[in-house]
């Protein structure tokens, strides 16, 4: 297990090919990079991140969302096939910066006529699935509370034709979505790839990490007795600290933690 930070949680702060030498300055193992506009989707872009990302290790990738993703699923012919031309493109990036995971959302919940088709959901699933790993690097889906996996059950439902998923439990999300994270957790099980965590206060204020609430030596001592070998990333939204120094102490308060439960 090692715990690293989503460059998502510099959102504003730094940009990307910033966020990375940062990072590695304070000896953070492992990052998800956030890819947010269609520019950094670029594999010229990756290069660059590459470069400058130091001893920092990009376990995965995030793109934002709505750009692409649940165009993946469209029944126009056209709009599918623009969508994995972009999905083509952070495949390649992927693989120059050396990250094995890719964050997905899929659909977003975003129309009023949206309907659940889970055997056409899967089904397609599959598919994207199949043509990531033809770049070496695992689908993983994340619980979103206004995207398609919503609540427990709907990772088991897409499982169906594409066993190997991965999961990325994200426990603010588990939290907007009025589920407990633990049921999300135990759905995910082995396919567990990544963790986003962050921290809430007892009022319900989201935090950074030892800051709050959120029970995490549990956290760590389930992921442990799963034998979980994956990411934990600090996810948290800019406007929830100031100074990045407090992004730092988050990362050290969870590595500590974590080489006390799971050493």
């Amino acid at each position: 297990m090692q715990i690293g930070i989503s460059t998502a949680s510099l959102f504003l702060k730094r940009n990307n090919e910033d966020a990375l030498p940062l990072l590695s300055e304070w000896g953070v193992p492992c990052a998800e990079v956030f890819l947010t506009s269609f520019c950094e989707y670029a594999p010229s872009f990756a290069q660059t991140l590459a470069a400058r990302r130091g001893n920092t290790a990009v376990h995965s990738v995030h793109v934002l969302n709505t750009q692409f993703e649940p165009q993946l699923y469209a029944e126009h012919p056209r709009v599918m096939s623009d969508a994995y031309g972009w999905l083509e493109q952070v495949m390649q990036s992927a693989v120059i910066v050396g990250a094995k995971n890719y964050t997905f959302h899929g659909i977003a919940r975003l129309k009023r006529t949206f309907r659940e088709n889970f055997p056409r959901f899967a089904a397609e699933t599959a598919k994207i699935y199949a043509f990531c790993a033809r770049y070496g690097v695992r689908l993983c889906f994340e619980n979103v509370e206004w995207a398609l996996y919503n609540r427990p059950g709907i990772f088991t439902e897409l499982k169906r034709d594409c066993p190997a998923l991965g999961g990325v439990l994200d426990i603010k999300q588990a939290r907007i979505s009025g589920y407990d994270w633990r049921e999300y957790l135990s759905e995910m099980g082995e396919n567990l790839a990544t963790v986003h965590v962050s921290d809430v206060t007892a009022e319900g204020k989201m935090c950074l990490p030892g800051e709050g609430a959120f029970p995490f030596p549990e956290l760590f001592s389930r992921l442990r007795d799963m034998g979980f070998n994956g990411a934990v990333l600090i996810e948290n939204y800019a406007g929830d600290f100031q100074d990045v120094s407090k992004l730092r102490a988050a990362y050290e308060y969870l590595a500590a933690l974590a080489e006390k439960f799971c050493a």
